[in-house]
């Protein structure tokens, strides 16, 4: 069985950095595609970006484009979502996700989730 532990997220001022990390354990991440998405208070999961399990292939929500980067190093079985230029809409608890090889953008299609990880953007 593979477990997932999200970290890295924490209060943080509007404008700045954050890097959340996704590593794995129980199982190489070789051979998954890794999604990340959030929840924020109220409001429904949404999809933030993914990559496929080669690392060759990224997606991500239109919105976050060109603020939000998601990278993997399959040596540490770890996947990674830099943050840039938080706003505080960014607020939300954040999931990643793991699915066979392709990334896609539906919750749906992931098979194991982690526990999430809180990132709160303060102005």
């Amino acid at each position: 069985q593979v477990r997932l532990v999200e970290s890295g997220g924490r209060l943080v001022q509007a404008g700045g950095s954050l890097r959340l990390s996704c590593a794995a354990s129980g199982r190489t991440l070789r051979t998954y595609a890794v999604g990340w998405f959030r929840q924020a208070p109220g409001k429904e999961r949404e999809f933030v970006a993914a990559i496929d399990w080669s690392g060759d292939s990224t997606y991500y929500t239109d919105p976050l484009k060109g603020r939000f980067t998601i990278t993997r190093d399959n040596a540490l079985n770890t996947v990674y979502l830099q943050l840039n230029s938080l706003k505080p809409e960014d607020t939300a608890d954040y999931y990643c996700a793991l699915r066979p090889f392709r990334a896609t953008m539906k919750s749906n299609d992931y098979l194991y989730w982690g526990q999430g990880t809180q990132v709160t953007v303060s102005l």
